[in-house]
């Protein structure tokens, strides 16, 4: 009598690690964090540290009293930049994620949608992509009398949402015609479902890359409208304010406009290395 011996089980495919892990592999990547970790750090338990108060005068104008000096109202340079990094990083990082949620949305719609609607879309969103993202925040500014917070938030994000929505429909684009995408509507799944389902969980990769790109663009919009005067609180400390407060001085006491300098360049330098290390993550992908 012969007994039949049962097949093995399938052999179960390893879990994809997803992008994040694959971006910590990646050298460049792993410094661009480590950079961005410590400037938000910096910025958020700096004033916990400052050696002395917020607008507390340490000394005479743009002396070298204290270890960065003073500048042009006697304040230490050193407090100013551990206090002024609060109001650039928090209207960065959610103007940035109110650009990338507006973005995704209108891309995945207008590539989802087909037809009239992506031209309609599309179009409307090349309207709002001509005008530069500097002169979109000034026109609404000069008509407010003192922004707050939320404002600049509001005007970063939508200067933002149509860049990232012409990224995110050209890589809906490649999604939505792919078979399980048909399947998922064959089997009678709600659009939204679908969107939420299938196509954006294959867009992660380019997204998280753009995502870093928007951030670094976020700090330097944010830094340009502070040295312009732009801000939620003009008496709080403000690196890109300080900038325009103590370049009169600059011959005198350099270190009030190029410690500011220094550290929103390396911020956004840190931003674009996780930026950087994430397309390549994304190019490998695609290979």
């Amino acid at each position: 009598m012969s007994t039949e011996v049962a097949p093995p089980p399938p052999a179960i495919a390893p879990a994809e690690p997803s992008t994040f892990r694959k971006a910590l592999r990646q050298k460049r990547f792993t410094v661009g964090l480590g950079i961005t970790v410590l400037l938000v750090l910096f910025a958020i338990f700096g004033p916990l540290l400052a050696p002395y108060g917020e607008n507390e005068v340490t000394g005479p104008p743009y002396s070298d009293v204290g270890f960065l000096g003073t500048d042009y109202l006697g304040h230490d340079v050193l407090t100013r930049v551990m206090y002024g990094g609060q109001e650039i990083l928090v209207i960065a990082v959610f103007g940035t994620l109110l650009g990338m949620v507006l973005g995704i949305a209108i891309g995945v719609v207008a590539a989802y949608g087909g037809g009239w609607w992506d031209e309609v879309i599309m179009r409307l969103n090349d309207v709002v992509l001509a005008f530069p993202q500097i002169l979109l925040a000034l026109l609404v500014l000069t008509a407010i009398e003192q922004p707050t917070a939320w404002v600049l938030i509001a005007l970063v994000g939508i200067s933002h949402a149509p860049r990232v929505a012409r990224l995110a429909r050209g890589v809906a684009l490649g999604i939505v015609s792919r078979d399980f995408v048909i399947a998922a509507e064959a089997l009678g799944e709600k659009r939204s479902r679908v969107i939420l389902a299938e196509v954006l969980p294959n867009m992660n990769a380019p997204l998280l890359a753009e995502a870093g790109l928007r951030l670094t663009y976020s700090i330097a919009l944010v830094g340009s409208l502070g040295f312009l005067g732009f801000s939620a609180d003009p008496g709080a400390a403000n690196w890109g304010q300080m900038i325009q407060e103590n370049r009169l001085g600059l011959s005198t006491q350099p270190w009030g406009v190029i410690a500011p300098v220094i550290v929103i360049a390396i911020f956004c330098i840190g931003t674009n290395l996780m930026a950087d290390g994430i397309a390549q993550v994304a190019q490998r992908g695609d290979d």
